[in-house]
């Protein structure tokens, strides 16, 4: 069920494609791995096949544009290997064998066993009799050097893959990778790799509406259905901007049910900012600061689309990606071609149990906690799908690299300045990846609007109806980017004091933007010691990534993982390092201290 490692799999085998049609193409692996039948049922197996292949070739036709004729004589693969020719080759003999003696055999459990001892016995039985389990990187500092060794001595039992990347005054001080892409995908964890980060990504999002603030394109104040009137319905009309941010709308639980009955129509953009402007709030606007765990990435999104009259990715394009240059490592929504980067979802199933004792917070929806170990096989399966990955969910669907991500916030601990270019050891390099994101063109939201596109199930079906608008990313346009992101006074935000950081975390000016005491400032987790003023800002996310920053030790840092838990490898981490540097250890990543929400709950439900 794992798309992304399927056809990564069949392109590493030589499998080359000419049109990207990934639903399409695993419904096509699909029939090749399906069980056999008995005779009784072959005709029916048979009509089935065949409605199929008729719906393919439909897509395929509205895809490419091509007429009947047309597609009749288009192949789609260019080039198919030959290994993979021969064994299906012999599944379909096993089948005609099992049709003809009228039995059902599922050989895939048969031959399950070999290829699970075939791939397991290519990894790692253990990083301490591998030295290759870490990435082969230069090592930056001697708190890095000495992080290694902990993460040799934690071992493959918690870790399965890993990013740690972190700034210390604007220098690189850790940049390693360690362990594999996936359970079943023994190619190592590179400094480029990308990892789904789930909540993180809610980090990333208010990061673009502070952006759109400081453009002058919008006011922390102002009322959102000001700014987008199809929101001001069902008791919404006094909801403002940092009611959004500060998680106080009332609308924690909005989509909740919708998600419920269709989880797929999370892939649905239009869809989903259509029902967020419907629904109804729950509770007063700033009246109670309760964790928006999934509609805050809709509720930013729209925000951000309407203030701006553009598409949310072209708004990260400008705000994030280019000035930090780091192109190719940092997206909320896939585009196609860089399949071969992700790394795959796996739960660690023991810190799994250890969620059935929790009882919520007061900002914490009880709705969060149900169903918590049904849905924990789940998650994975749902976002190692290339539908999700490539679906805009701003409050849960970023795909990163550590370093793109640490680098994001050592620009934010100073204010937006941007940190000097990443190091030129690191192979390879920040921002050198061809960077071709795709959005949605104007001409295709109007006839969405006019109802000609039916609704979408997923982003990959959307695609194979809608054309798309290709941004790249030229040599020359490549260049400029390093050379501003190298250059002094580069920034992400044109406010050069201190203003910007008091926004993030809702004090001075903004406190009273805030919930008293809540966990959250604008759009960040706010993170410090019990009793103390708080000293930085973040997002974790569900499974335990994280990345955050404290602006008074000039120090950032992000870790991504595969393997979904409870956070405790992440907390391990972030505490050594802090310790090593001298940084006071945030309550959040402390052995005792109170976590917030996110890092609570980080096995929610999937939009967590």
């Amino acid at each position: 069920g794992d798309q992304v490692a399927l056809l990564s799999a069949f392109a590493e085998m030589g499998l080359k494609l000419r049109v990207d049609m990934p639903q399409q193409s695993m419904e096509i692996a699909s029939i090749f791995f399906r069980q056999s039948t008995t005779a009784t049922e072959a005709k029916e197996n048979i009509k089935a096949l065949n409605e199929q292949r008729e719906r393919n070739a439909k897509a395929l036709q509205e895809k490419m544009k091509l007429n009947k004729k047309e597609v009749k004589h288009f192949n789609p693969v260019d080039a198919f290997p030959g290994d993979a020719i021969i064994f299906m080759r012999v599944l379909n003999l096993l089948r005609g064998l099992s049709a003809s003696l009228n039995v059902r055999i599922v050989y895939l459990d048969i031959m399950r066993p070999f290829a699970e001892s075939t791939l397991l016995g290519s990894l790692t039985r253990g990083p301490s009799t591998n030295s290759e389990w870490i990435y082969d990187s230069p090592v930056n500092s001697e708190v890095e050097s000495k992080l290694r060794s902990l993460l040799l001595e934690m071992g493959s039992d918690k870790i399965l893959g890993l990013q740690v990347c972190a700034y210390k005054d604007g220098k690189v001080i850790i940049d390693t990778a360690a362990g594999t892409l996936g359970k079943y995908d023994p190619r190592p964890v590179q400094p480029d790799s990308l990892f789904p980060v789930f909540s993180v990504t809610k980090g990333i999002t208010a990061g673009m509406v502070h952006w759109l603030v400081d453009q002058g394109k919008l006011k922390y104040e102002e009322t959102v259905a000001d700014i987008w009137p199809k929101f001001g319905t069902n008791k919404k009309e006094l909801i403002k901007v940092h009611h959004l941010l500060n998680h106080t709308s009332g609308l924690h639980n909005a989509l909740g049910d919708v998600v419920k009955t269709d989880p797929m129509s999370v892939c649905d953009w239009e869809e989903m900012l259509d029902q967020i402007a419907k629904s109804t709030p729950e509770t007063e606007p700033g009246s109670s600061q309760i964790y928006h765990y999934l509609s805050f990435g809709w509720l930013c999104g729209g925000l951000i689309e309407h203030a701006s009259g553009r598409k949310f990715q072209e708004i990260l394009e400008e705000a994030i990606v280019h000035p930090l240059h780091i192109e190719g490592e940092l997206y909320v929504g896939i585009p196609p071609g860089v399949e071969s980067r992700l790394a795959t979802l796996t739960v660690d199933m023991e810190e799994i149990q250890k969620l059935q004792g929790i009882k919520p917070g007061p900002d914490v929806p009880p709705e969060l906690l149900s169903g918590i170990a049904q849905m924990a096989a789940g998650v994975p399966a749902m976002f190692n799908t290339l539908n999700v990955r490539r679906a805009i969910i701003p409050a849960a669907n970023g795909h990163l690299s550590a370093r793109a991500l640490a680098r994001y916030y050592a620009a934010l601990a100073a204010g937006g300045a941007i940190p000097p270019p990443h190091s030129s050891n690191a192979k390879p390099l920040l921002g050198s990846h061809v960077h071709t994101p795709a959005f949605p063109t104007a001409a295709t939201s109007k006839k969405k609007k006019k109802g000609s596109a039916k609704k979408s199930s997923g982003s990959s079906s959307s695609m194979e109806k809608v054309e798309y608008a290709q941004l790249r990313t030229s040599d020359a346009d490549s260049e400029v980017s390093v050379a501003a992101s190298g250059s002094t006074g580069g920034r992400l935000f044109s406010n050069s004091d201190s203003g910007i950081m008091d926004a993030f975390m809702g004090v001075g000016e903004y406190s009273g933007m805030i919930h008293p005491n809540g966990k959250f400032g604008l759009g960040f987790r706010r993170y410090g010691r019990s009793g103390a003023p708080p000293t930085g800002f973040g997002h974790s996310g569900m499974g335990g990534s994280n990345g955050f920053c404290d602006p008074e030790h000039g120090f950032a840092i992000a870790v991504t993982v595969n393997k979904m838990a409870l956070g405790s490898v992440t907390r391990r981490v972030v505490r050594f390092v802090c310790e090593e540097l001298g940084v006071p250890v945030p309550d959040e990543f402390s052995v005792s201290g109170e976590k917030g929400p996110d890092m609570v709950l980080n096995l929610a439900p999937p939009a967590e």
